[in-house]
């Protein structure tokens, strides 16, 4: 057993390595990523958006995730035209670290856990607003769970990134999913 499990921690950097973005290199892809690890479940009482002491953070291994991932994105060659982010603390750090552009603060996909947003009323604006993107840009979303559920009836583990397109009727089609360990 012991030689088992040598024998997968030796071959893990190899498949993270062999992972393939190449759904991400696709016109017009959206791609929702929740952000790294960051311990716990929601936020403290305290919760303050302008204040990252108050809220629930990325830890080392996060961090590291979040910065793994970016390099791995740009080894294969993946490029977005526009990097929007959650306001929460996490997430710009994630979006930051992923060092994949310019990262803008988006309002709309804030977390609406606990009752802290509008989930259908997020959730349509955020898909107008990718519906108002030119039909062949790529966009990176760094949000939350609940988020990233909202939009496509599916929930991401932490540095997971869901890779839809845009469908006809405004909405989100899930057509890859990509996941990075801590």
């Amino acid at each position: 057993m012991r030689l088992i499990l040598l024998a997968v921690m030796a071959l893990w950097p190899a498949w993270a390595v062999a992972q393939d973005f190449s759904s991400l290199k696709q016109p017009g892809v959206v791609a929702l990523m929740r952000h790294a690890l960051a311990p716990g479940t929601g936020d403290p009482a305290n919760f303050d958006v302008d204040d990252c002491s108050t809220q629930r953070n990325l830890d080392d291994r996060g961090r590291a995730q979040a910065r793994r991932i970016g390099d791995m994105m740009r080894a294969a060659g993946v490029e977005f035209d526009a990097v929007w982010s959650s306001q929460w603390c996490r997430s710009k750090d994630t979006a930051t670290l992923l060092d994949m552009g310019e990262v803008r603060e988006f309002p709309p996909i804030n977390s609406h856990f606990a009752g802290r947003g509008d989930r259908a009323a997020q959730r349509q604006k955020t898909l107008e607003a990718i519906a108002a993107r030119p039909n062949d840009q790529r966009l990176l979303l760094v949000s939350h769970f609940v988020n990233i559920d909202a939009l496509t009836g599916q929930g991401a583990s932490s540095g997971e990134i869901i890779v839809t397109r845009r469908t006809d009727g405004g909405g989100l089609e899930v057509i890859d999913r990509i996941e990075i360990a801590p």
